[in-house]
């Protein structure tokens, strides 16, 4: 059989890797900050049920303008919000390939602000968008000031501001991106996987002001819908019909857009955990602090604690107990995503009998 070496593989992708967290079957799975609760016994028969319905017309595409789906996701997110102002796609990593396709590509710049998501590069090179960074501050945080800065010296097309941020949990409040959507012409992404944990308002709240402003957010974590793979974003409708131009045919399942607005029609179920799994967090946090580990302030569903002299040796001990985390984010730090009470207890236990020394160094 012919080996990946001997293909006539893009120059940019020779040497690398596939992304991917580690999917493990052990007891404890705490690593790629997802809703521990499925949906209940009545929402997953709905759902079955409504792909039972979708199943009688499989011989036919679906519905590529995912038009219902829109509108339920328009009324999700208020604000006097349309479907011609929303756009859904198989989770928020096709929406960004969309937006990067269309304001992206050769000789253009994406720039966002480290550390944040691991996958953005990746985003970038798929689409031969030159990715540029710039540090956060000291605290992990992001203000106007440094995001312009960085806009007038790097001259991108395409800006992206997690809030609240992969892997820190930073967020950044929205005089800040508004601030900073008054400062430029570029594309302004704010990713808002987890705004549903945060207690900050939305930055759903200025698209009505500014026309150039992407509010990307995710079924994935809040709706426990993860593995119904539904991204969707707000923005001018002229943004929308960008990414209309160039998303596949049909790119979105009619059992993925069932299934969504089944979901969706829950919500209020679904979301009544992200509550608990907050205050999970939160109380995790509080524990860490009391070791003596240094804890990032987070307003997600997950928490970085460090720092570690030999983090992936932690790592490797708390896999070994049957607890996987994630080895992530700034040098000696580990992520933990927010469990169940008893998964959390036995989080806890485990880094108790370890003992790991810590370096003590706030971040």
């Amino acid at each position: 059989m012919i080996t990946l070496e001997e293909l006539p593989l893009r120059a940019d992708l020779v040497g690398e890797e596939p992304y991917g967290a580690p999917q493990l079957q052990v007891p404890v799975v705490l690593n790629v900050n997802e809703n521990p609760y499925p949906p209940s016994p009545l929402i997953s028969q709905e759902m079955a049920a409504a792909i039972v319905e979708a199943a009688g017309t499989f011989n036919r595409y679906p519905d590529r303008e995912a038009l219902a789906l829109r509108e339920d996701l328009a009324r999700y997110l208020g604000h006097g919000l349309t479907a011609d102002r929303i756009w859904a796609a198989n989770g928020s990593n096709e929406i960004m390939s969309h937006l990067l396709t269309a304001f992206g590509g050769p000789g253009r710049r994406m720039l966002t602000f480290t550390p944040s998501y691991s996958m953005y590069p990746e985003y970038a090179r798929n689409t031969c968008t030159q990715y540029v960074t710039v540090p956060r501050r000291d605290d992990y945080t992001v203000d106007a000031e440094l995001v312009l800065d960085a806009i007038r010296e790097e001259e991108p097309t395409v800006v992206v501001i997690a809030t609240p941020n992969n892997p820190t949990g930073t967020a950044v409040p929205l005089e800040v991106i508004d601030e900073v959507c008054a400062n430029t012409e570029a594309i302004v992404v704010v990713d808002e996987a987890y705004q549903e944990f945060s207690s900050r308002p939305s930055a759903v709240e200025l698209l009505g002001t500014h026309d150039r402003l992407v509010v990307s957010r995710t079924m994935s974590k809040a709706f426990a819908l993860a593995g119904g793979r539904l991204g969707y974003m707000a923005a001018a409708p002229a943004i929308v019909d960008a990414c209309r131009i160039v998303r596949l045919p049909y790119h979105l399942s009619a059992q993925t857009q069932a299934v969504a607005r089944v979901a969706l029609a829950h919500a209020d179920e679904l979301l009544a955990q992200v509550r608990s799994l907050t205050a999970e967090a939160r109380a995790f946090e509080g524990w860490a602090r009391s070791r003596g580990y240094s804890v990032i302030d987070s307003e997600s569903n997950f928490s970085l604690i460090g720092r570690f002299p030999d983090r992936h040796q932690v790592w490797q001990d708390l896999l070994d107990r049957g607890i996987l985390i994630r080895e992530t984010g700034p040098a000696g730090f580990l992520r933990v995503s927010a469990g169940t009470p008893e998964e959390m207890a036995t989080l806890r236990s485990a880094l108790d009998d370890l003992n790991p020394i810590t370096e003590g160094i706030a971040p």
